[in-house]
C-alpha cells in the first residue's frame, strides 16, 4: 500500500511540475508576443517548477532504473566483481542519499526565515525540493536493496 502511494505521489508531482512549468513558459512566450508585459514571477516559478519536476521524477527513475549504466566498464569485469558490485554499489548509493536528506531537512529549516525575490514566497518551500528527491531515492534504493539480497539467497 506505501509502496502505491508513494509511488502516486511521485507521479502526480512530476505531472503537476510539468504543467505547472509549460504554462509558465507559455505565458513567457505568449506576453513576448503581445503587447503584455511579461509577469516577474514567471522565470522563478518556471525554475521551480523544473526543479520539483526533476526532484519527483528522480525516486521514479530509480524505481524503474531509467539511470544510465556503464555498461561497456561493467561487462569487462569478472563475473564475480561484477556480483559483487551489483550488492554494494546501491548500497553506498543509498548511504550518499540518506545523507543528502538529513541535511536537506536542515536545509530546509535555513530557507524558512528568506523569501523568494519575485513571488515571496518561503524559500524553504524550494529547498523541500531536495529533501523529495533524496527520500525517494533512497526507499526505492532500499527497495533495490532488499531484492538483491533475496536473490542472493535464492
Amino acid at each position: 500500500m506505501l509502496h502505491k502511494t508513494i509511488g502516486r505521489v511521485l507521479k502526480v508531482g512530476v505531472l503537476l511540475s510539468t504543467w505547472g512549468l509549460i504554462a509558465t513558459v507559455l505565458l513567457q512566450i505568449l506576453c513576448r508576443f503581445t503587447p503584455l508585459d511579461t509577469p516577474s514571477w514567471t522565470e522563478e516559478a518556471s525554475r521551480l517548477f523544473f526543479i520539483y519536476a526533476m526532484s519527483f521524477g528522480a525516486g521514479l527513475a530509480m524505481k524503474n532504473e531509467y539511470y544510465v549504466h556503464l555498461d561497456m566498464f561493467f561487462s569487462r569485469f569478472p563475473v564475480r566483481m561484477q556480483q559483487l558490485l551489483v550488492q554494494i554499489i546501491p548500497v553506498v548509493v543509498l548511504v550518499l542519499f540518506i545523507i543528502m536528506a538529513i541535511y536537506s531537512v536542515k536545509f530546509i529549516v535555513l530557507g524558512i526565515p528568506e523569501k523568494s525575490p519575485s513571488m515571496g514566497f518561503n524559500m524553504g518551500v524550494a529547498f523541500f525540493s531536495m529533501f523529495v528527491m533524496s527520500a525517494s531515492i533512497s526507499y526505492y534504493l532500499w527497495k533495490k536493496i532488499q531484492r538483491n539480497y533475496k536473490n542472493s539467497k535464492s
